[in-house]
């Protein structure tokens, strides 16, 4: 089974698609499929591997990145169109 996905740190809860990525096909990772991708994922963008709610973040890398404007579905690109930076106080 071909990866079409990469994980970057088991803290992650956000992959990044290696190559193009269609609706309704299955998340690859490290030969394993995690899910079903919600919508298109362009190549080198984030998809969402669990549901993160409004607020919540977005950890890349191991560290959080940005964090959701609105509640993201497992599965869903993850972008600007539905995350922000992340509030400071």
């Amino acid at each position: 089974m071909n990866n079409n996905a990469l994980k970057v740190n088991p803290r992650d809860n956000v992959a990044i698609a290696i190559r193009q990525i269609v609706k309704g096909e299955d998340i690859v990772i490290d030969g394993v499929k995690l899910l079903e991708a919600a919508e298109d994922v362009a190549p080198s963008h984030k998809i969402a591997l669990v549901d993160i709610k409004a607020g919540g973040s977005v950890i890349r890398y191991g560290e959080p990145i940005v964090q959701a404007k609105d509640d993201i579905r497992r599965g869903q690109w993850v972008h600007v169109h539905n995350s922000q930076p992340i509030e400071r106080d």
